[in-house]
């Protein structure tokens, strides 16, 4: 799906709760909703580990382009580098 030139994804059905406190979290970023939605999932995803997410992953299409694939890539160049230093 487009949407002025834009891929859209899947669009999950909030809670009530949930769209409150990102509607106000949007406005404290001074951004919109979808895009409050997209820093929280960018900020979310390091609190997590790429080693225990990408085992569990059902999906490994789109690995190129997961936050937990860079973060693995990332981690991975810095053992490269402090194993050549």
């Amino acid at each position: 799906m487009q949407y002025n030139g834009k891929k859209r994804y899947y669009s999950p059905q909030l809670s009530e709760k949930a769209c409150i406190t990102i509607r106000r979290l949007a406005w404290a970023l001074n951004v919109s909703m979808p895009k409050a939605i997209d820093i929280i999932i960018n900020e979310l995803s390091s609190a997590f580990s790429s080693s225990v997410v990408c085992p569990q992953c059902k999906d490994k299409t789109k690995c190129a382009v997961c936050g937990f694939y860079q973060q693995s890539a990332e981690k991975e160049k810095k053992e490269v580098i402090k194993y050549a230093a």
